[in-house]
């Protein structure tokens, strides 16, 4: 009986070790698309990444003076950074809500940050005809959270060879995001991230479950906290969504401590004039101040 326990022992054991080998081999290559994502930057290498900018893009003055302070003090700090903004909202509340500038106009002010500031830029995609678009202007392929099971949208994502962050629906289980990185992978792409950015609580609140961090790395991919997506209040009757943006700091420390590759937050000069999701967006001038307080809390967990 014991020579049959050290025997089942040493299998399980022998599988847990060929499990890290096959864990370590992927985060190498992990590693690899992020590092050739900010070859252009120099970083701290055991840093989180930033995704941080306006939620859309409202015009060019904008874009530049978020991209020009929140790079200044990514550099300052070490922290590799990617800049984020919507070219179009398409999921809107309200018919009267503000959705862009037209898509061609807004994804070449993208490109024009992208290249005058040396940062790959991020935006969201809806439709399959709009991965072949925005690949043309931006470095990474955004899935918004309610898009996250729509097979061929990912596909088509995956298709464009562009680096894939898919959020996670606020319906859907960490466990069941692997179906989303699978459809990628099945498609060719071994570019993909996923976010973490809330879970629906009641019809007007979300909360965030620290445990899909851990639970969708187990899926072999980088694992970005949207901060200020997860302090939504949605479904407002005024169409207006809601937030809770004094807990961003919260949010934001839990998910480092947590083990979070990278952190996603909106921010905007004056977020009560922002057009949209000013609501819990980050005022531009706290960001610094976060983000040293953030890379404290890494180098206590690591």
């Amino acid at each position: 009986m014991l020579k049959q326990s050290n025997c089942s022992f040493t299998i399980l054991y022998s599988e847990f070790l060929g499990s890290i080998f096959n864990l370590r081999i992927y985060l190498c290559r992990m590693e690899a698309f992020l590092k050739n994502l900010f070859a252009d930057q120099q970083y701290n290498e055991k840093s989180f990444f930033l995704i941080a900018g306006p939620c859309v893009v409202e015009n060019e003055t904008l874009l530049m003076e978020v991209a020009e302070k929140v790079s200044a003090s990514c550099k300052k700090l070490g922290i590799p950074y990617i800049f984020k903004s919507s070219y179009r909202k398409a999921n809107r509340t309200s018919s009267t809500s503000f959705t862009g500038i037209g898509d061609v106009a807004a994804l070449k002010l993208l490109q024009a940050v992208s290249k005058k500031y040396s940062l790959p830029v991020v935006t969201d995609i809806h439709s399959e005809p709009e991965a072949a678009l925005a690949a043309k202007y931006v470095d990474v392929l955004q899935i918004p959270a309610f898009l996250c099971r729509q097979t061929e949208l990912l596909i088509a994502a995956a298709n464009t060879g562009k680096i894939v962050n898919v959020k996670k629906g606020q319906f859907v289980s960490g466990e069941a995001m692997k179906f989303a990185v699978d459809k990628i992978y099945k498609a060719g792409n071994k570019k993909v991230m996923l976010t973490e950015r809330g879970t629906t609580f009641g019809y007007q609140d979300l909360v965030v479950d620290y445990r899909n961090i851990p639970i969708m790395q187990s899926h072999g991919v980088p694992v970005v906290m949207d901060v200020t997506h997860s302090l939504q209040q949605p479904n407002q009757s005024s169409g207006i969504t809601g937030g809770n943006p004094q807990m961003i700091s919260t949010i934001a420390k839990a998910a480092i401590a947590a083990g979070a590759d990278g952190i996603f937050i909106e921010t905007h000069p004056d977020p009560s004039k922002a057009l949209s999701d000013g609501a819990n967006m980050l005022r531009l001038e706290l960001l610094e101040n976060l983000l040293e307080q953030l890379i404290k809390i890494r180098k206590a967990v690591l």
